[in-house]
């Protein structure tokens, strides 16, 4: 038996996230990936990117200060490989790439400011794929803080994918008219690719979509209902953003931005007329060192 350690350093638009992760390798075996550790970083870059343009010099700063942390966590760990990717924040910011490149002069980490198709592509290069049935029809959502990545696959192949700029960030700084034309728009496509498809079910990922999951208390393998999860969402609209924290332990940079996001993903399920919801724990970092150890990045 072998263990490597890998490392993924996911930008995002609300949060910035180190994940360590224990590879696990015995011949004749499927590698496994366990979590070691975890850090999350609450740098909110999409308030920066989605409402001035560019990202500020303190959360630039703050950038920098995460990643040089990250670099000596990495070396304690005994991390031998890690890749950073960025996501819609950074790709928007007139000033990404050049952050990027300050970053990569003064940490010596290369960060890779990915796409949204790029983005589903790694995600879906998880354990997502043994939740799909050959004779199944699902629409996986991906919600982060600057967009929505969605997926139609059915019958065991991809049928169609795109993203749109719906994350919680953004659309916690649009006005209402900017919101309601970009669900309008997502509303048509969903539906558009959804129609010819019998008992759609959804897989759901990102933090937000984790922590109602979590909330529900029910076993990792079984799904949520569409009643529960608008039930849910009527009662966390209820709370206000200090009672989410003080009577429900939310981060208060969840506290928020869950109620945007749940939002989405019962939309989701309306319009593609879907009864139930999977919250596999999945998201970018995960793929990114299933990808890296097969070496796709």
């Amino acid at each position: 038996m072998k263990i490597k350690k890998y490392a993924a350093i996911d930008i995002g638009s609300n949060a910035v996230r180190l994940l360590i992760s224990n590879i696990i390798i015995e011949e004749g075996k499927e590698p496994q990936y366990k979590k070691s550790a975890l850090i999350r970083v609450p740098i909110r870059l999409g308030a920066d990117a989605f409402v001035k343009g560019k990202i500020s010099k303190d959360n630039t700063q703050r950038m920098l200060d995460a990643m040089n942390a990250f670099k000596l966590l990495m070396k304690v760990h005994g991390v031998k490989k890690f890749k950073a990717c960025a996501t819609s924040a950074m790709r928007e910011a007139k000033n990404g790439e050049k952050i990027a490149e300050k970053i990569l002069d003064k940490t010596g980490i290369s960060i890779d400011i990915i796409g949204g198709k790029r983005e589903a592509e790694i995600i879906f290069s998880t354990d997502l794929n043994t939740l799909i049935e050959n004779n199944a029809s699902y629409l996986y959502v991906d919600v982060g803080g600057g967009s929505t990545e969605l997926t139609v696959f059915s019958n065991g192949k991809l049928i169609s994918s795109k993203s749109f700029k719906m994350g919680t960030v953004r659309l916690l700084n649009n006005d209402k008219a900017t919101n309601t034309l970009i669900f309008d728009k997502v509303e048509k496509w969903i539906k558009e690719h959804t129609k010819d498809l019998k008992k759609i079910t959804l897989i759901g990922s990102g933090g937000n979509i984790n922590k109602v999951f979590k909330m529900s208390g029910r076993p990792q393998d079984k799904p949520l209902s569409y009643i529960y999860l608008k039930a849910h969402y009527e009662f966390l609209k209820q709370m206000t953003y200090d009672q989410r924290i003080t009577e429900l332990g939310m981060n208060p940079d969840r506290a928020d931005v869950i109620i945007p996001a749940t939002k989405i993903y019962i939309s989701a399920m309306r319009w593609s007329k879907a009864k139930q919801i999977y919250v596999p724990k999945i998201g970018l970092a995960d793929g990114i060192i299933r990808s890296l150890y097969l070496g796709k990045l």
